[in-house]
C-alpha cells in the first residue's frame, strides 16, 4: 500500500507516523520549513500511543504535489490533513497533479467541519472519495515532532454518499494494526456531525476564555453556554437534513459532559493555539458553516454568532 498525506501538520504527521509502523510506504506533502526538517531529522512522534522515531530514509516529503514527477508509480489513498481554510487550493492542486498521483487513487478527508467533501466532487466521483473522523488530540512542538495529547475515540473511516466503505478496509487495518483504533463506518456522516457539535461547543468558547475542554466542562457558567451552543447547533442541524447518533440536544449532552469532555479534559483546542501563535484559525469551518446554514434556514443562533464574532475580534492573523 502506498500513501500520500497532503499537508504535514500536526494531523497529517500523526497518520503518518502510524502508518509508517505498519508499514506502509509513505509520503509527505509539507510546507518548506517542515519538509527542510523531516528530511534531514526525521519524524518524532510522543505522547499516547508511545513514543517512535522514523528516519529521513524512511518515507519521502516534498514540499509539493509538482515535486514528486517520476518518484513514484502512484499511490493508493491520498490523505487531505491541511486545515480546512485551505481545503479550496487541495481541491484544485490535487486535481491539476491527479495523473501523476496515479489512476484510482480514493481520497481520504481527515479535517474538522463539515462539507469539505462536497468540494472534491467537481473532479471526482464520489466512489473516490471518502471522510475521516478524528477524535484524537495531536499538537506538533517541532516541524518534525508530533505529540499525541489526548484520545477519546476509534479513527472511523466511511463515505458521506453512501458508497460502501469496505474498500477502505486495509487501510483501516494498518492504523489498527499500529496502535491508533480506526474501523470502518457506514454512518460516517453521523460522526462528522457528532464532532461538529463537539467542535462547536468546544472550540470558539475555550479560544475565547483560554480555557481547557476540561476546564469548561467544569464550570456550570461555561456549561450552560454550551448547552446553548449544542441546542442551536442541534436545530440547524435537523432543519438542514442531517442527523447525528443522538435523537436530541438533551441526549447528547448526556454523552458530552459524561464520556466525550472528561476523555479530552487536558486538551486546549486548535483555535486556541492558533490565535496564541499568531496563525490562521479554521473558524470559518466550524461556527462559520453552523451560521450559513441557520441563514439559509431563517434560523437564529445568537450564541454561536456571538462567539463567531469574538473569535473573529480575537484573530491576529493577516489574511
Amino acid at each position: 500500500m502506498k500513501v500520500l498525506l497532503y499537508g504535514g501538520g500536526a494531523v497529517g504527521l500523526g497518520l503518518a507516523s502510524f502508518l509508517l509502523k505498519s508499514g506502509v510506504s509513505v509520503d509527505i506533502i509539507a510546507r518548506p520549513e517542515t519538509a527542510q526538517a523531516l528530511r534531514e531529522k526525521g519524524l518524532f512522534r510522543t505522547g499516547l500511543f508511545g513514543d517512535m522515531e522514523f528516519s529521513p530514509k524512511s518515507f519521502q516529503v516534498f514540499s509539493g504535489l509538482s515535486e514528486i514527477g517520476n518518484f513514484v508509480t502512484g499511490y493508493d489513498y491520498l490523505l487531505v490533513c491541511t486545515k480546512l481554510f485551505d481545503v479550496d487550493y487541495a481541491v484544485e492542486d490535487i486535481a491539476r497533479h491527479q495523473q501523476e498521483l496515479g489512476p484510482g487513487f480514493k481520497i481520504i478527508i481527515c479535517q474538522n467541519g463539515w462539507g469539505s467533501s462536497d468540494r472534491f466532487l467537481k473532479y471526482f466521483p464520489k466512489e473516490r472519495v471518502f471522510n475521516a473522523r478524528v477524535i484524537t488530540g495531536f499538537k506538533r512542538p517541532e516541524p518534525n515532532r508530533v505529540n499525541i495529547t489526548v484520545h477519546a475515540d476509534a479513527v472511523h473511516l466511511g463515505s458521506v454518499y453512501g458508497v460502501s466503505s469496505q474498500k477502505l478496509t486495509d487501510l483501516a487495518e494498518a492504523i489498527d494494526a499500529a496502535g491508533l483504533p480506526c474501523k470502518i463506518a457506514d454512518d460516517v456522516a453521523k460522526d462528522l456531525w457528532a464532532k461538529m457539535l463537539y467542535n462547536c461547543a468546544l472550540n470558539p468558547l475555550g479560544a475565547v476564555l483560554k480555557k481547557s475542554y476540561g476546564e469548561l466542562g467544569d464550570n456550570p457558567h461555561t456549561r450552560e453556554i454550551m448547552n446553548r451552543l449544542i441546542s442551536e447547533i442541534f436545530e440547524v442541524m435537523t432543519a438542514s437534513g442531517y442527523e447525528t447518533h443522538w435523537p436530541n440536544a438533551e441526549e447528547y449532552q448526556k454523552a458530552f459532559y459524561g464520556d466525550m469532555v472528561p476523555a479530552t479534559a487536558a486538551h486546549r483546542s486548535s483555535t486556541l493555539q492558533s490565535l496564541e501563535q499568531g496563525r490562521r484559525i479554521e473558524i470559518e469551518g466550524l461556527t462559520g458553516t453552523i451560521l450559513g446554514l441557520a441563514k439559509a434556514k431563517g434560523i437564529n443562533v445568537p450564541y454561536n454568532a456571538m462567539l463567531y464574532s469574538m473569535v473573529k475580534a480575537l484573530d491576529r492573523a493577516k489574511y
